[in-house]
């Protein structure tokens, strides 16, 4: 064996004993690198003539080929034992079965809305519902809130573009809007039998929903939730009241 041939059996020896990149970019710096055994051969030709230099150069360069190809195959070997291992670390059965994805829920302000709903309908009570801006006359006038109210202020209630001057729009303040609304349609739907002299039938309505005020601090939101109640008959009292009141808050808490 020659030099040349035990110099690239050694780098061959070397390179496959590298069990990690690094270790084989240590050993290939033995070989290949400023001070390597082949670079030290290359620098030794300087004394050579002319025709010496042309037989040895050709052969330090299939020496230094073939070890930059022993050197390529121990990388992708190395590059190979890396995937496999990172593919049976994080290895999938699957045979399991999937996971499942939660389908959500609603907000616990609307959960509890609709137990409101709920428990006043099991009582009779039907759900009135309105806008959320509203004008003024539906919000304030109708409701008997005098002109000079504080309510009114633009400091105390959001008021929004549309509407005119005397009729402005604004967020609702509260949901009684919605009691006003329905007490207007519910004489329009029943006016037939007022004509006749047959009386209206009780107005039994609960009015939940959005509503907003210029009131933001550490204990306050802009909106918040309401919900109102409206009860009108020929018959009802305070007792009726009473009853409703504790009938829900029995049942709720």
């Amino acid at each position: 064996m020659t030099e040349l041939d035990s110099l690239v059996a050694d780098a061959k020896a070397l390179f496959a004993q590298a069990v990690t990149p690094a270790e084989l970019e240590n050993a290939k710096a033995q070989f290949l690198g400023k001070s390597g055994r082949v670079t030290e051969l290359m620098k030794g030709m300087a004394a050579l003539s002319v025709e010496e230099k042309k037989t040895r150069g050709a052969a330090i360069n299939l020496t230094k080929q073939a070890i930059e190809s022993a050197l390529n195959e121990r990388r992708r070997a190395l590059a190979d034992a890396e995937l496999q291992a990172q593919l049976q670390a994080e290895a999938l059965d699957v045979t399991l079965p999937g996971r499942q994805h939660g389908t959500g829920g609603l907000h616990p302000v609307s959960l509890t809305l609709e137990r409101i709903e709920a428990i006043f309908g099991s009582m009779g009570f039907e759900v009135a519902e309105g806008p959320e801006i509203e004008s003024d006359w539906f919000n304030f006038t109708a409701l008997n809130t005098p002109a000079d109210h504080p309510a009114r202020s633009m400091h105390d209630t959001f008021y929004v573009e549309g509407g005119s001057a005397e009729a402005p729009n604004l967020l609702r303040t509260h949901t009684s809007p919605m009691q006003i609304r329905h007490a207007v349609q519910h004489v329009k739907r029943h006016r037939a039998a007022l004509d006749a002299g047959n009386g209206m039938p009780e107005i039994r309505v609960i009015a939940p929903g959005r509503t907003y005020r210029v009131d933001s601090d550490a204990t306050h939101s802009p909106m918040f939730h309401q919900c109102e109640g409206l009860w009108i008959g020929e018959n009802v009292s305070f007792k009726d009241l009473k009853v409703v009141f504790t009938d829900f808050c029995r049942t709720f808490f």
